[in-house]
């Protein structure tokens, strides 16, 4: 039977050694959460003793650590996070590489990032209407979004490209007729876009690769 001393102690305890994990936190190490649980490095370095819930990070490795935290408080862990240490000795560290999460509670992943070996975005795949598949894919370059390929009817092929330069979009291509595969991309209408709008939009009819009808904004050209 335990004291009432001892009882009193244990929040105590508990605040002390939630303080030293956002320690290791800030030098790198792992993520702390009050109120929540998280998973650390140590034990769960190996995703395939996970239940299965169609997770893309991949962690084969000692050099690689993973850990997962409940954000919803339900006691089920729905971001994951994958770390690679980099460098040796003194100057090892850890830089995350794979970050993906649970946004509605099914259990089953619906969006994962991938970063580079220096931290920075590299891609994101995203499942955007639940249904189990990734429907959206996010490409970056210098860390800002440079193109979103999208499958917009749900057939399992990208129907939409847009581009962007300097986090704006600035061209769209679609391919309406859904002649693409995924070797071959072959849109049939493009759209062009100034300031967030729409100032031209290119239409291919007859299959050929090449605009039929030009559609403008001439309110836009005229000003």
């Amino acid at each position: 039977m335990h004291s009432r001393s001892s009882r009193a102690m244990r929040p105590l305890l508990r605040s002390v050694c939630c303080s030293l994990v956002c320690l290791l936190s800030l030098a790198g190490v792992s993520g702390c959460k009050r109120g929540g649980t998280e998973t650390t490095p140590q034990q769960a370095t190996r995703l395939t003793d996970r239940p299965d819930d169609q997770g893309r990070c991949q962690a084969d490795g000692p050099q690689y650590e993973v850990s997962e935290y409940d954000t919803s408080g339900d006691d089920i862990p729905d971001v994951r996070k994958v770390f690679l240490t980099v460098g040796s000795g003194r100057l090892s560290r850890l830089v995350l590489v794979c970050r993906e999460a649970d946004l509605n509670g099914d259990g089953v992943k619906d969006v994962v990032r991938f970063y580079t070996d220096e931290g920075r975005p590299r891609s994101e795949e995203s499942d955007r209407d639940f249904d189990g598949r990734m429907d959206q894919v996010t490409y970056f370059e210098h860390g800002r979004v440079a193109r979103l390929e999208q499958d917009t009817n749900g057939d399992g092929r990208v129907d939409t490209k847009i581009f962007y330069e300097g986090g704006e979009a600035v061209r769209t291509e679609r391919d309406l007729a859904g002649r693409s595969t995924a070797e071959t991309w072959q849109p049939d209408r493009w759209e062009y876009f100034e300031d967030g709008r729409l100032i031209r939009m290119g239409t291919d009819l007859d299959g050929d690769g090449r605009v039929d009808v030009w559609d403008r904004d001439d309110g836009r050209r005229g000003a």
